[in-house]
């Protein structure tokens, strides 16, 4: 099997009875808990424990966690500047779109800059993963009651961004976001092993572009390694970032056609 939901091993009525409505909604198997997550069998377990929604795989666990979120925010308390802000020329009130949720560490942030008055909407192509980010989302408690708020405000949709971003009208978000797996990580760490475990990081290419672009009413910007021929070969305008950081953010500006567009003789 490729995917099961279970419970920890002493699991309460309401774990169990979560998981089974886990299992229904994301139409995979619930298995009644008896032994080690290794004898169920599948590449990747749901398991619904009394603290959180914990992903097992072969690479590792995965859990929701704010990461930089709150250090991020508040430094920007502080009136310091955040490059993928910046990048984003985010302000308040702005509607954005990001299309490679993983654990919402930038759409938190966006949150919190757009306010009350904005929108984030959070694209996860791996259902039982936006399971545990909606999860994570509505329940973590980060100490912080700003956070918290721009946290519970963002919307999950459980979709792939390349079939999610034609359904959009144009111009239905100020902004859209990509932040995939880098193609050559700059430091592949142990946290991002289940991802890959897990399949996620499809490249991006320029039909995508094309259909975010159309989205947009201001910008595209895409997260990448400096240096990563990545923005290139999609036809990015700009790129922004901090000189001493090893990431940076290209930009494509949706007012400007696109190269090789315009109308004929």
């Amino acid at each position: 099997m490729d995917a099961v939901v279970t419970t920890s091993r002493r699991a309460r009525p309401e774990e169990i009875e979560r998981a089974r409505d886990l299992a229904r909604r994301l139409g995979i198997p619930y298995i009644a808990r008896e032994g080690s997550i290794e004898a169920l069998g599948a590449k990747a377990v749901l398991v619904v424990t009394k603290e959180r929604l914990v992903v097992e795989t072969a690479a590792g666990p995965l859990f929701f966690h704010p990461g930089m979120a709150r250090p991020r925010i508040r430094s920007l308390e502080r009136g310091e500047a955040d490059v993928m802000v910046e990048a984003m020329q985010l302000r308040r009130g702005d509607h954005v779109l990001d299309c490679t949720l993983g654990l919402g560490a930038d759409a938190i942030v966006a949150s919190w800059v757009v306010g009350e008055e904005g929108r984030v909407v959070g694209v996860e192509a791996v259902p039982m993963l936006a399971e545990v980010v909606r999860a994570g989302l509505l329940e973590y408690d980060p100490q912080h009651p700003g956070m918290r708020a721009a946290m519970r405000r963002i919307e999950v949709v459980a979709a792939d961004h390349a079939e999610y971003l034609p359904t959009l009208p144009d111009g239905a978000f100020d902004v859209v976001y990509f932040d995939p797996l880098f193609r050559e990580p700059v430091r592949e760490t142990v946290h991002m092993r289940p991802w890959r475990a897990l399949g996620v990081g499809r490249p991006l290419t320029r039909e995508v572009m094309a259909e975010a672009r159309r989205v947009a009413r201001r910008r595209v910007v895409v997260k990448e390694r400096q240096g990563s021929p990545v923005f290139e070969e999609l036809g990015v305008d700009e790129i922004v970032g901090g000189r001493k950081s090893r990431i940076a953010y290209g930009i494509i500006d949706a007012a400007r056609p696109a190269a090789g567009g315009g109308e004929g003789p």
